[in-house]
């Protein structure tokens, strides 16, 4: 008998917007940003990400790319001010990684902050949850 895989919980030590972006502090201070892996089923197979190039700077609650999926196109948000340090440039060649494991190999862009404490005031895990009703 089959068992549907069960949806893993959002990682709690990570921040979150209500449109499904999630964001981790990083030891080196930057912050690595990607969508939750409700957002990444309920786009079914990503075909494409827009990332943004090494150097761009980005803004809080501000639009920074896009994803595109055979459902959908979708617009990326920050949650944090600051100049991209890196990409995930094998995003670019296997997109499907933000389907399979949105919160490791799904990653897409690391932002170094010009506001630390924008990170802090993101939605926990729990408040993320109950704002998108899951």
């Amino acid at each position: 008998m089959l068992r549907k895989k069960a949806m893993p919980d959002a990682p709690k030590d990570y921040r979150y917007l209500e449109s499904h972006e999630w964001h981790k502090r990083e030891a080196d201070g930057t912050i690595t940003l990607g969508i939750t892996q409700i957002a990444a089923d309920e786009l079914t197979d990503i075909t494409y990400v827009a990332l943004p190039k090494v150097g761009d700077t980005v803004t809080a609650n501000q639009r920074w790319g896009d994803i595109e999926s055979v459902k959908a196109t979708s617009d990326l948000y920050t949650g944090v001010s600051g100049t991209i340090a890196a990409v995930n440039n094998e995003l670019t060649k296997n997109p499907g990684l933000v389907n399979s494991d949105p919160y490791n190999a799904g990653w897409m862009i690391k932002i170094k902050p010009s506001n630390a404490g924008e990170f802090d005031k993101l939605l926990s895990m729990d408040d993320y949850r109950k704002k998108t009703g899951h």
